[in-house]
């Protein structure tokens, strides 16, 4: 098990991104969760099979539509198998 933290810029907020993202999570069975940050970017955090996390980073790269992503942070590292299912954080 392996989890995924991103950080994601652009025009991210006010697009449906975080739901967008939540629902492509729970489509690939995976656990975590995603929130807007203060700055106006989104915060993911992500555990599953490796195979999948990298699915899910490549549908967040693209996003939903209106969306404009600029520059994406990637943090891969072991998954402590504590989360279950995946939340839209506030």
């Amino acid at each position: 098990m392996r989890r995924l933290h991103l950080v994601i810029h652009g025009r991210v907020q006010g697009v449906g991104f975080r739901y967008f993202a939540a629902s492509s999570a729970r489509t690939l069975a995976l656990s975590g969760w995603v929130r807007n940050l203060p700055d106006g970017s989104v915060e993911l955090c992500a555990e599953g099979e490796a195979a999948e996390l990298e699915r899910l980073r490549s549908v967040v790269a693209r996003g939903p539509a209106h969306s404009h992503i600029t520059h994406i942070e990637e943090d891969w590292s072991d998954g402590s198998g504590t989360l279950a299912g995946f939340e839209i954080r506030r």
